[in-house]
């Protein structure tokens, strides 16, 4: 018999504390954190983060980097470093962002807090379930910021099937990730891997404005195996439900005083989903959006599941 796992989902809370009546007061057996603990990479931005990861009341703590994690990218640290315009002083450097691999340190599982690099991790959690997950900090740009690649070359997220969550920085082309200007974000290397895998959920954040959850259907038999999966093909779109969005909670040009009300008192909802949008950090630094709890069957720890 399976059993019933909390997981608390934020992201992108880059080195705040969460804000009065938005904290997560209720015990999970699982944080999850999508990446974007800091804004800037430095040191105290991550001693804060830490601090704030250490309050949720939860065992395990899950987290992954972003791209504004760069110190975390020992190799972008050090190339940013090496191609800054005129001479650094290195004792500033240090004193402000560490040194080389010095943020990696800062997490210590003492307190449940586990740093995932990009792969396949299992963990037997307390309540007896067996988790599997896949993390991957990655995400497309053309920028020097830490875990990036060129939307031209692509990147492999090997997810395997049998995964229960993937914890991605960003999210999978087509879901939950229209960004203000209404352009989707670039990964279409990480929606066929998740089509393909067909996780339990898969988490991110990233982009602010597309916070939201969404029930995913996918599509069966009828789509050839030789198509590469993408939003337009995998989706079955008419069996899909979106769970919440920002469209659905925050009052537009069209709402009456009522309707906006009846949005601002859904903002106190949690909701259970595949598909996760979690940024806490809004469209604007003044705005903090909420976190996810949702729960999923897992099997027990005893009974381990074989990946391929």
């Amino acid at each position: 018999m399976d059993i019933k796992t909390r997981f608390l989902v934020i992201s992108d809370t880059h080195g705040n504390e969460f804000w009065p009546g938005t904290a997560p007061e209720l015990p999970v057996d699982v944080a999850i954190h999508c990446g974007d603990l800091t804004e800037e990479s430095k040191i105290s931005e991550f001693h804060t983060s830490l601090e704030m990861l250490k309050r949720i009341r939860a065992p395990l703590k899950l987290v992954i980097a972003g791209n504004h994690g760069f110190t975390l990218d020992v190799p972008a640290f050090e190339r940013k470093v090496a191609e800054a315009s005129g001479p650094l002083d290195p004792a500033l450097v240090k004193r402000e962002f560490g040194g080389f691999g010095e943020a990696r340190t800062l997490f210590t599982e003492a307190y449940g807090i586990v740093l995932l690099d990009e792969g396949t991790h299992r963990f037997a959690l307390q309540n007896g379930a067996l988790l599997t997950v896949y993390a991957s900090p990655y995400t497309p740009s053309a920028d020097d910021s830490g875990f990036q690649f060129r939307p031209e070359t692509g990147h492999d997220f090997c997810i395997a099937s049998g995964i229960d969550v993937a914890i991605t920085h960003g999210p999978p082309r087509g879901v939950l990730d229209v960004a203000d200007g209404g352009q989707r974000a670039r990964s279409t290397h990480l929606f066929a891997a998740v089509a393909r895998a067909r996780p339990r959920m898969n988490c991110f954040g990233h982009i602010y404005e597309a916070w939201g959850a969404k029930l995913v259907a996918w599509r069966g038999d009828d789509v050839p195996d030789d198509e590469t999966p993408s939003h337009f093909t995998h989706i079955d779109n008419g069996q899909s439900a979106t769970v919440k969005s920002q469209a659905s909670l925050r009052a537009g040009k069209r709402d009456t005083p009522e309707s906006a009300a009846a949005k601002a008192r859904r903002l106190q909802d949690y909701a259970h989903t595949l598909f996760v949008n979690a940024a806490i950090q809004g469209q604007c630094e003044a705005e903090t959006q909420l976190p996810w709890v949702v729960d999923i069957e897992l099997p027990r720890a005893s009974q381990e599941p074989a990946l391929p």
